[in-house]
């Protein structure tokens, strides 16, 4: 494929994220702080991202495997997952955490599962599209564009 349609292919589909609410503005302000000096910025924190989101949402699903339900606990995972999915702009898991610390409140042990399968669900769909822009990205590179952002 052409270096043009590759960079209008990323274009577009990096709008897409936004207009489905997969990403918010953060993740353009997380783009913005990448520069030639650190040509992997956005990539490197988004790792980070994946690693502890699903470190945490494992110990989650063993939170809520208890007999006895440490509501505390669980709360402190989903507030510790919802402020790293809202510094990255994952705007869809930040919501669902929100819910998902209602419930939490509450005690509520269904709603807290159904809510795990959600957060799971939403980051599990927002890697994988951060996972092919990003491979958009290393195609335009590699086709010898610049990084579109």
């Amino acid at each position: 494929m052409d270096l043009v349609k590759l960079q209008r292919q990323w274009v577009d589909y990096r709008a897409s994220l936004y207009k489905e609410g997969f990403l918010d503005e953060q993740f353009t302000q997380l783009q913005e702080l990448q520069d030639e000096n650190n040509p992997d910025f956005v990539v490197e924190v988004v790792s980070l991202f994946f690693e502890d989101s699903e470190r945490l949402l494992n110990e989650l699903t063993t939170a809520l495997e208890q007999q006895s339900i440490d509501f505390k606990r669980v709360d402190a995972h989903v507030h510790q997952l919802k402020g790293s999915s809202s510094s990255i702009g994952a705007q869809r898991v930040q919501t669902s955490c929100i819910a998902f610390r209602n419930y939490c409140e509450e005690q509520n042990v269904e709603g807290c599962l159904t809510c795990l399968q959600q957060v799971r669900l939403e980051y599990s769909l927002v890697k994988t599209k951060l996972e092919y822009m990003f491979q958009l990205e290393q195609q335009i590179l590699s086709a010898g564009g610049s990084s579109p952002m």
